[in-house]
């Protein structure tokens, strides 16, 4: 494999974002195809959430970029994205926010990973550590305080680890501060 680039996701890069999703994101899981990663700022319900469209979601991030309120990064190789992941002060994420069983006082100063995704030729290759490590660094550059993330438990398949795989953070630094039936709370000190 050829050098992995790591970059934030800014307004410039909003093509590549949505070549990425249109086309290898979710080539072998298109069940998850319409998210475009919008599921943490789409208002409403769930069940508001199940009846909106790809094209919609599509939409609606691309407003989210260009006005540069959705963050985190994408992950190039040969020029090519092959890697998201979204992560950004746990206060811009409004249905993180809602979620009573995540409440914490210390929001403010938190940095939160919600998704993760590898092109399916790519995993396994340092991506996801990649992309977390530069997640990180840049909650650190931002003056936060914590990393957390939201990994699923006795996941059985690679697209039940959209929030990243738990030994990921574990090996990164990450401690479990909280367990739930299916997923667990980690944060890293940064």
């Amino acid at each position: 494999m050829d050098a992995l680039l790591i970059q934030a996701l800014t307004p410039d890069r909003l093509k590549d974002y949505l070549a990425f999703f249109d086309g290898d994101a979710f080539a072998d899981n298109p069940d998850w195809s319409a998210c475009y990663c919008y599921f943490y700022h789409a208002p409403g319900s769930v069940k508001d959430w199940e009846a909106r469209t790809a094209a919609e979601n599509r939409a609606a991030v691309a407003d989210l970029i260009r006005a540069g309120k959705l963050h985190g990064y994408l992950a190039y190789v040969d020029g090519r994205p092959v890697g998201w992941c979204h992560a950004a002060p746990r206060p811009e994420f409004p249905n993180l926010q809602r979620d009573r069983q995540l409440d914490t006082p210390d929001a403010a100063a938190v940095g939160s990973i919600v998704c993760f995704i590898v092109a399916r030729p790519y995993r396994r290759r340092g991506i996801a550590r990649g992309l977390l490590q530069a997640a990180c660094a840049g909650f650190r550059d931002a003056g936060l305080t914590y990393a957390e993330a939201y990994p699923q438990l006795n996941t059985t398949d690679a697209s039940a680890n959209y929030h990243g795989p738990l030994s990921l953070y574990l090996a990164e630094g990450f401690s479990i501060v909280k367990s739930f039936e299916h997923f667990c709370l980690v944060r890293k000190t940064l």
